[in-house]
């Protein structure tokens, strides 16, 4: 056996988000005699730094303020830690990590150079500096894994990126971690924890508040179901810039008693627990983890048929899925599965099937180390790491 691979997987912030989840997956799961990983982040530390630091692995950031800003500060930083550490692969996740990153490691020579593609990015769809850009530093890359068809279909049509450079990778769910409890009174134990009533029919909402995720749709959605299901209560877990916006508007229709915003939530499976059905009201997705977090849980999907959704879900097998934007199918559709406990079970037992047999994270994690040795042991080999001095923090 080769010595360790050494990986640097880098990435805009340690901020909420699917692409750090999957960061910390790949590390979590991987084969730690084949690859050591380390992670880079452009900016700030985030709520997912301490978890990593935690599993003992290297973690840097590049500068403590915004991207743009701080861009003359992280370029010499970041070379500075390719030359000292001398990686055998760069695994970049976000823009802002694939425009750096990629140039500096294949300025540095780095053998293998890969890029994760998590979602279909309607300002880059629709710009073209961002999406010439990006294509620009999808150039310098061996490889690309798209987290949906869509995604790779996107990335063929407007950027140019050969079909057989792309893989097909869907994200997955931690099965150790989102398995539900046996305890039966763990449930109204998690309630009393949120502060949520304990007889209330609870659907939630994850994922950064951002338009991306249309949080304006789940509410006005929110305050019909409120209006015909007098035990209907709505949570949303997650953090960003239209939090304000958010509470206003729920205090605007009404509902404000009966909608909590739990911020950050770290521990997932216990919020999940304390759920009836999950609602995601996405205007465009990759494949959502909240989806497969939920289903792997037992707890039924109501979500919009859109991308990586549609295509990893079948809609009135193992979730019910909307058009995007239809407000009144999706009250529709919620009130009907508040309303009938039989039917939100069946979905729940097909969903969680489907979870744990199509969708783990360990079978994800080795499908792209094949792709890291595919590449790899065709003429790459592990490098000798000189002294990490002058590295940053």
């Amino acid at each position: 056996m080769p010595p360790p691979y050494r990986v640097l997987h880098v990435i805009d912030h340690l901020g909420a988000g699917g692409a750090q989840e999957v960061v910390c997956q790949l590390i979590k799961h991987g084969q730690g005699r084949l690859f050591q990983p380390e992670v880079a982040t452009l900016y700030g530390h985030g709520h997912y730094w301490d978890i990593i630091r935690s599993w003992r692995v290297p973690v840097y950031s590049l500068s403590s303020i915004g991207f743009w800003r701080a861009f003359p500060l992280m370029a010499p930083r970041l070379l500075r830690l390719l030359i000292h550490r001398r990686y055998d692969v760069v695994h970049t996740h976000l823009l802002g990590a694939n425009l750096l990153a990629l140039v500096l490691a294949a300025f540095q020579g780095v053998p293998l150079r890969l890029t994760h593609d998590h979602t279909n990015d309607e300002f880059r769809a629709h710009s073209f500096v961002p999406r010439w850009l990006d294509s620009q530093a999808n150039r310098l890359n061996h490889h690309v894994i798209a987290v949906s068809s869509s995604i790779r279909a996107f990335l063929c049509r407007e950027e140019g990126v050969s079909a057989d450079k792309i893989s097909v990778i869907h994200n997955s769910v931690d099965l150790l971690r989102f398995s539900p409890k046996s305890d039966v009174a763990g449930p109204q134990l998690e309630r009393r924890k949120w502060g949520l009533p304990a007889q209330a029919l609870v659907v939630g909402g994850v994922g950064r508040l951002h338009y991306q995720k249309n949080f304006r749709l789940f509410l006005e959605v929110a305050a019909e179901v409120c209006a015909r299901v007098p035990q209907a209560f709505f949570v949303i877990a997650g953090e960003g810039a239209e939090l304000p916006a958010l509470e206003e508007l729920s205090r605007q229709l009404g509902i404000a008693s009966r909608v909590r915003f739990l911020g950050f939530v770290k521990e997932m499976p216990e919020l999940y627990e304390c759920l009836d059905l999950l609602l995601l009201t996405s205007h465009f997705e990759g494949t959502p983890l909240t989806v497969l977090e939920a289903m792997a849980m037992g707890v039924p999907v109501v979500a919009s048929r859109v991308d990586g959704v549609a295509e990893v879900l079948q809609d009135g097998q193992d979730a019910m899925l909307v058009s995007p934007g239809r407000k009144d199918l999706f009250v529709e559709e919620i009130c009907r599965m508040l309303n009938d406990p039989g039917r939100r079970q069946g979905l729940a037992r097909a969903g969680q099937k489907k979870a744990r047999g199509q969708f783990s994270a360990e079978a994800m994690v080795r499908r792209v180390e094949d792709l890291y040795l595919r590449y790899l042991e065709n003429g790459a080999g592990p490098h000798q790491v000189s002294p990490a001095a002058g590295e940053p923090a």
